[in-house]
């Protein structure tokens, strides 16, 4: 099948149907119309505003959750933005169908209104970048930006989104890392198309800086000093926002996330497939056949949780994984990979050892050589030697890695992250076992199948 057939039997499944944008409207109104009223009735001059796909129309089909911002004027202190619009988000929840507060750089409401997610979120009425206080305020800029620059190419961006969800490359949150929706968007408009951007993976590495809104022209000073705060930090692409010289779009991309793409991209572009888009179920397997494969152990510690959010628990538990590498090797076990997750309330880390022993040298004291005593000693010990009246002879032993894990464990001598250090003191330990509901987990981490880039 050629590219365009597979384009044209994608469309259909990715595009809203009349239906569904009929009900997106209709439930965009209907909060329009609650947020102004209660706004009204609070006493308050704040403009709503709808950021985020639903509002450029650049959203997939099923995919409906709407992001309702509740902008206050340049001169609200931002405490009170915090605390009234807390009070104003709750007030406009409250009359839908459930809701519960959410953090990030300030509280907002996440509320549920006819089986739709909808953020409920405060900002500042910026008109440019520099009115930005808070990290959110650039959503409005951002949707106006897009708006503006997308002239028709909707299609193109669902294509790319849908793309990058297939090959597991989608969202910009930290435990994804990968293509937040805005960058998508930038991209279609910088090179016109969907395929056009698959076209150019190469170009956009090689080029490596993307300023659409001309700010090296514009902006050079402030432009440049992003430029270069995101080279020493090495990232594979640096955008620079078209609203914001400030900020690189593709801050949180991994190199990892971009060889994903880069690889799918050119397979894509060779041999055409809707499966691209839609993701394949990963082969699973027997981990113990994997282990037994490639003669290496596995130690899983698992623990309970801590009540975080994914985008600050994974990095923790990475950091970990991290430490916990770094420490067995000083120990002399090679670390050949590591994986890290939680399944419900568990949180996991597993790694790939290359033994589960060592031997180890212990100097062994003994008595003092005139006694008998010392003569027993002399006979069971093979090295020995004297130092003032004592014998001391060398013992060979045999250290299990989970031991020596423990042990590091409670010397303090593993870095590890700070919301997840007591979760981990009190983890169970596993070599070459894990749960029924790990099974599956493990044999993608042994087998490489949760990273391989080979179909």
């Amino acid at each position: 099948m050629d590219v365009e057939a597979v384009i044209e039997e994608v469309l259909p499944r990715i595009r809203p149907t009349e239906d569904e944008r009929a009900f997106v409207e209709g439930l965009m109104k209907e909060l329009e119309k609650l947020a102004v009223e209660t706004i009204g009735e609070l006493g308050l001059d704040v403009k709503p505003y709808f950021v985020g796909s639903l509002a450029k129309d650049t959203y997939l089909a099923g995919d409906h959750d709407i992001d309702l911002f509740l902008a206050f004027p340049l001169e609200t202190p931002l405490e009170e933005l915090r605390k009234k619009g807390l009070e104003l988000g709750k007030a406009i929840a409250e009359r839908l169908d459930s809701y519960e507060l959410a953090y990030a750089e300030h509280p907002y409401v996440r509320a549920r209104y006819k089986g739709v997610k909808v953020d409920l979120v405060p900002c500042y009425d910026v008109k440019s970048w520099g009115d930005v206080r808070t990290a959110v305020d650039r959503s409005i800029l951002h949707n106006r930006w897009v708006l503006e620059n997308l002239n028709g190419r909707n299609e193109e961006v669902r294509l790319l989104k849908r793309f990058l969800k297939g090959i597991n490359a989608y969202g910009s949150e930290i435990y994804v890392r990968g293509f937040s929706g805005y960058l998508a968007e930038i991209l279609v408009i910088k090179y016109g198309s969907f395929l056009e951007v698959l076209k150019n993976t190469d170009f956009m590495l090689r080029q490596k800086i993307i300023d659409p809104g001309n700010w090296l022209k514009r902006e050079y000073e402030t432009a440049m000093r992003t430029i270069r705060r995101e080279a020493d930090a090495d990232r594979p692409l640096i955008v620079i926002d078209p609203v914001d010289p400030r900020r690189n779009v593709a801050a949180n991309l991994s190199w990892e996330r971009y060889g994903v793409f880069y690889f799918r991209a050119h397979q894509f572009l060779e041999r055409p497939s809707g499966e691209f888009f839609f993701g394949k179920e990963k082969r699973s397997g027997n981990y113990l056949e994997e282990l037994r494969r490639k003669g290496t152990h596995l130690v899983t510690l698992a623990f309970n949780a801590p009540n975080l959010v994914e985008d600050v628990l994974i990095p923790q538990l990475e950091r970990s994984a991290r430490g916990f590498e770094k420490a067995l090797s000083r120990e002399g076990f090679s670390v050949l990979g590591w994986d890290v997750g939680r399944k419900g309330e568990r949180a996991f880390i597993m790694l790939e050892v290359d033994r589960r022993e060592r031997e180890r040298v212990k100097i062994k004291p003994g008595p003092e050589f005139f006694t008998e005593r010392g003569w027993d000693f002399y006979r069971k010990n093979e090295r020995v030697w004297i130092i003032g009246k004592r014998l001391f002879a060398e013992k060979a032993v045999k250290e299990d890695v989970s031991g020596v894990i423990v042990e590091l464990i409670e010397k303090n001598r593993i870095a590890m992250g700070k919301n997840v250090r007591e979760n981990i003191r009190n983890a169970e330990i596993l070599l070459d076992y894990v749960p029924k509901e790990l099974e599956n987990e493990a044999y993608l981490f042994l087998s490489r199948e949760k990273w391989n880039l080979k179909e």
